[in-house]
């Protein structure tokens, strides 16, 4: 008597639609070129548009998205290319707004994957009821300013557009010298009303389109998109606005700093934008 075999139970058809639309985050699943293959009605709602609209591509009238600073996204087509690249998870911050009223915001979280021999993106929404940064620890707590992990993501983006868009990103890096000395002779509090000031300084004398982060423990970053070009007007703004002198407690402050830049096309990835900007800020200071 021969043995039966029976196949594994699999979650298919029916069955595998009502988990998916019972899941409390939306699900997108991308081609290679970002077109959506299918959805559920969670991703719909979020998004602000019905689950034929997003297999469609169509856009309802007055429907913007973009990221939680205001800069447009990078094309659907861009964003499948960047993540199936780099085989990496993405994360974007999203605010999806109608006739310019805000309607949510989400994090969405791009995952590569294989699906019978092809490659995927399935695309997580997650519905925000904080504030986007703050909601994942992308914020410094001192400083209120993103974090390093932000300011990755927002360098990452900003090369994504340059690359499709034909413009330029930069990164510019700030170094607070003396800050050790401060620190030294008046309390690690006066260090770090420091490097608040300067935080308050570049946010309010930089352009709102440009993303000012906290690098490291004494280091800023800024991150510019511009259309033509080197950076060196960026990179010089950045230090007028920081070297200008301040009030700390009692002592009146002029900031010693030491400013370096990178200026990409787009071309180049992250790391390689981060480790020139590094090199010049740490290069010897000619005598």
């Amino acid at each position: 008597m021969s043995a039966v075999r029976t196949a594994a139970p699999t979650i298919t058809g029916a069955i595998w639609d009502d988990f998916v639309a019972d899941l409390p985050v939306g699900v997108l699943l991308q081609d290679e070129q970002g077109e959506v293959l299918a959805a559920n009605d969670r991703a719909a709602a979020l998004l602000g548009m019905s689950r034929q609209d997003l297999v469609t591509g169509a856009r309802p009238a007055g429907w913007s998205a973009c990221d939680d600073s205001g800069a447009p996204l990078p094309e659907p087509s861009a964003l499948a290319a960047q993540v199936l690249r780099t085989s990496a998870t993405l994360s974007l911050p999203l605010v999806v707004s109608k006739d310019g009223v805000q309607h949510t915001r989400v994090w969405a979280d791009y995952h590569p994957v294989r699906s019978r021999g092809r490659h995927r993106l399935l695309v997580l929404l997650h519905p925000v009821d904080t504030d986007l940064p703050h909601s994942r620890g992308l914020i410094d707590p001192l400083t209120g300013l993103p974090n390093r992990a932000l300011l990755l993501d927002r360098l990452d983006q900003a090369l994504t557009r340059a690359r499709t868009r034909g413009t330029l990103a930069t990164l510019v890096l700030m170094d607070v010298h003396r800050l050790a000395a401060l620190n030294a002779e008046h309390g690690f509090r006066r260090g770090d009303e420091l490097l608040v000031a300067l935080a308050g300084r570049l946010r309010q004398g930089l352009r709102p389109d440009h993303t000012v982060a906290r690098y490291g423990g004494d280091e800023f970053a800024v991150v510019a998109e511009h259309p033509t070009g080197t950076g060196e007007a960026i990179a010089d703004r950045a230090r007028e606005v920081a070297a200008r002198p301040l009030r700390i407690g009692r002592n009146r402050i002029r900031p010693a700093l030491r400013i370096a830049w990178c200026t990409s096309d787009g071309a180049a990835p992250v790391l390689s934008v981060l480790t020139c900007a590094e090199a010049q800020l740490r290069r010897p200071r000619k005598p």
